[in-house]
């Protein structure tokens, strides 16, 4: 037996809860021996074997324990299964034990009609309330967020030490964050970096089942796995442990995507994002500007906010409760008399306005990205550039260092030199960013500087 690997359960009051252990430091979910340990519904597990057993002419116990993501006993008991409702049979057993199979005729006839139901064909899911109960145990011993924290996760950015509190108590107490202020000025950022102030992984499924219904939850694209957490054979593989998630959305969002997403040639659903956001962040970003009206969205969002579930309805019309906590930003450069109203914010739990910086942290901010593209660039010249502000009357914005200094690197790789922050290189990466003004002298400023710089 593997010495990391405790004897004792964790105990739990919560009925649903799949058996804990110890693997390690590690607290995780116990693999099931047998079909009746799966927790699933009646021939859940034996059907999806059929269907899988259906892609191929042949296939081995090892093959179908992977795919399914099963123990090997509990993979064994399934072909056992299928052997005794004359659905597969043994074709080889080798000298090691294993076995080999291949689907029957009457198999083939079951899988294909299990298939005009649903086409999902992968990971063993878990039941949804084991998934709720899991949700709910992790939610209750989420590691607590300190304001070292917050204050490394927000190391990149120049904001007042207010906003960057504000922020850290939205993180830390899991309530929801209204950001807002003129674009250009770290909206977006200060969403998308707090989340690195949440510690602590998260186990969640790649699917879960509710009858004969899947919901796919595991994204690749979203989802950032703990490498080595699934290597016991002692753990269920059917669960995946992940960092906290960040999921950002933006304009492109609608009501229909806040549901469970329905595939007709699939036959099986694909979590919504902010369900796959549960335990992170769920950033929507550009608020205001999404194709459905600002109300709608937030109406949607106030059951969760408030109640720290959500309800989702299959195409049968049955309705299901999920747990789903996650920090909420909301980030918009509207007027938030606009696109909210003082119900809605006054449910938020924090409320933080990003202006314009001011000179000292304009040029910070220079500085900063100017280390991180690995030049720098003298103070004098960044005077220069704030005072050609005052002089055209424009407001400082958090995001223009970056773009000034990316237009820079534009300049120095066409001209095939090393990147120079100087005036003459600004100058150009001015005009080429905020484009010509007042007419015929800059026309010939512009020019002027273009020949200089050549």
């Amino acid at each position: 037996m593997d010495p990391n690997v405790a004897v004792a359960d964790v105990p739990s009051k919560d009925p649903f809860l799949p058996p804990m252990h110890r693997v390690g430091d590690l607290v995780a979910p116990k693999a099931p021996p047998t079909i009746a340990n799966a927790g699933l519904d009646e021939g859940a597990l034996t059907e999806l074997a059929v269907k899988l057993a259906y892609t191929v002419a042949r296939f081995s116990t090892d093959w179908v324990s992977k795919r399914l993501h099963l123990s090997l006993p509990l993979a064994s008991e399934v072909m056992e299964q299928l052997c005794r409702d004359a659905l597969a049979e043994e074709t080889l057993r080798t000298e090691q034990g294993r076995s080999h199979y291949r689907i029957t005729q009457r198999g083939r006839e079951y899988a294909e009609r299990l298939l005009e139901v649903c086409a999902y064909v992968g990971p063993a899911p878990v039941h949804l309330n084991a998934y709720a109960a899991m949700l709910r145990w992790q939610f209750a011993s989420t590691p607590q967020v300190l304001p070292e924290h917050v204050a490394s996760a927000l190391s990149g950015l120049v904001i007042s030490s207010k906003a960057a509190q504000l922020a850290g108590l939205a993180i830390s107490s899991g309530r929801s964050l209204f950001v807002y202020g003129p674009s250009g000025n770290g909206k977006s950022s200060l969403g998308r970096q707090i989340h690195g102030a949440l510690s602590g992984d998260y186990w969640i499924p790649y699917c879960v089942s509710i009858g004969s219904n899947i919901i796919n939850l595991f994204d690749e694209q979203i989802h950032q796995r703990v490498e080595g957490s699934e290597r016991h054979a002692s753990i269920d593989q059917r669960w995946v442990r992940i960092r906290r998630p960040l999921v950002v959305v933006g304009g492109e969002l609608t009501l229909d995507m806040l549901d469970l997403i329905y595939s007709p040639t699939l036959r099986y659903y694909e979590a919504p994002p902010h369900l796959k956001a549960n335990g992170g962040v769920f950033l929507v970003d550009d608020f205001g500007r999404e194709r459905v009206s600002p109300e709608q969205l937030l109406n949607r969002f106030i059951t969760p906010m408030e109640h720290h579930i959500d309800y989702f309805t299959l195409s049968t019309g049955q309705k299901i409760q999920v747990p789903l906590r996650h920090v909420l930003i909301i980030a918009t450069n509207l007027d938030p008399a606009r696109v909210t109203d003082p119900a809605f914010l006054r449910r938020m739990g924090y409320r933080v306005y990003l202006g314009a910086p001011n000179a000292e942290q304009y040029a910070r901010i220079f500085q900063n990205y100017a280390q991180r593209v690995g030049s720098s660039v003298a103070p004098e010249v960044v005077e220069r550039l704030i005072e050609r502000y005052r002089s055209q009357n424009k407001e400082l914005r958090a995001c223009e260092p970056r773009d000034l200094i990316e237009r820079a690197r534009d300049i120095c790789r066409f001209q095939g030199r090393n990147l120079e922050l100087t005036s003459k290189v600004l100058d150009l990466a001015w005009i080429g960013y905020f484009g010509s003004e007042g007419g015929k002298r800059d026309i010939r400023a512009e020019v002027s500087t273009d020949n200089e710089t050549s």
